[in-house]
């Protein structure tokens, strides 16, 4: 990266809205400078609304986003062009355009009349192509893409802007999962290698334990909880945002906290669907710590599988 000065961001009393409805009340919080954040929570609760204020897209009508300190909406754009880059849900593109045309113009922000386009900017966009897969395809227009191509180009583009703090609303949407854990993997190289700021917003719990290193949960446009993704992802927390009863157990893989939906139709502890009372129950003589977790707590719900139709 060109500058590898750390930026700080904040926010202090936001209070943010459309329509004469406030999505957001009065909302202070500081994103750790070289982690990963993560925020979660229920449809329409404020995230991409949180999201889009950070990044200056909106203007709150009360508090302050603080970008190193200062008022962002005091900064040029261009300024805080090179020091936040943003990638928001449903970006569009101009018809027509190829791949390498539009990452190239993540170098927007570091181009002027006095300083032109230079190899730094080839390689910068190269190396953002490389690693989110996509430059075999950088002749293609975009309009001929699948989804998930797409999204991948998109996210190039946010890393060819080179900036140390990242901004990504549901970036593994359209995403099959081996690209999603794919583009999760490269954020942790980008946050392990160059120390850059990642916010980003998920839907899939697990991987939000698994990938971020400070959460946020939001319901009804407030942070509920914050912290180490231990801390937030409790069971009281899951039920209290998403109004979901679950179990949270160690991921068998990563050791991060996995949450488990209980729901009415779908745990089962002494049945198998070919067999009888007497199967044995799901992780039973398992060495699968998951599955032996399972087994325990749905028995101590007293959950059972629902009887054959």
């Amino acid at each position: 990266m060109e500058n590898s000065v750390d930026h700080s961001l904040a926010a202090d009393g936001l209070a943010v809205g459309y329509d004469q409805r406030e999505i957001i009340h009065d909302l202070s919080v500081r994103i750790p400078t070289g982690k990963i954040t993560v925020i979660v929570g229920a449809n329409a609760c404020g995230k991409s609304t949180l999201l889009k204020t950070l990044a200056r897209l909106l203007k709150p009508t009360r508090g302050t986003v603080l970008l190193d300190g200062k008022s962002i909406q005091s900064i040029p754009t261009r300024e805080v062009a090179t020091k936040l880059g943003l990638l928001p849900q449903s970006p569009t593109a101009p018809e027509g355009i190829t791949v390498a045309d539009l990452v190239g113009r993540g170098r927007y922000p570091r181009t002027r009349w006095i300083r032109q386009w230079t190899k730094t900017d080839d390689l910068a966009v190269a190396d953002a192509m490389t690693s989110t897969d996509v430059l075999s395809i950088a002749d293609r227009p975009i309009d001929e893409l699948s989804g998930g191509q797409r999204q991948r180009v998109w996210i190039a583009m946010a890393l060819a802007q080179e900036t140390d703090i990242l901004l990504l609303d549901e970036p593994t949407t359209f995403l099959d999962l081996t690209h999603q854990f794919e583009v999760l993997d490269l954020l942790v190289d980008l946050n392990k290698q160059e120390e850059r700021t990642i916010v980003l917003v998920l839907h899939d719990l697990n991987q939000a334990c698994r990938f971020g290193d400070h959460l946020i949960a939001m319901k009804d446009g407030a942070i509920v909880a914050e912290g180490n993704p231990r801390e937030v992802i409790t069971e009281t927390v899951v039920q209290d945002v998403f109004g979901l009863a679950v179990k949270v157990i160690p991921d068998p893989v990563a050791g991060t906290p996995m949450v488990v939906p209980i729901g009415r139709h779908t745990t089962r502890t002494d049945t198998f669907a070919s067999g009888g009372p007497d199967t044995p129950a799901v992780g039973a003589g398992s060495d699968n710590p998951a599955a032996q977790a399972l087994a325990a707590t749905a028995a101590a719900n007293g959950v059972r599988r629902p009887p054959t139709r």
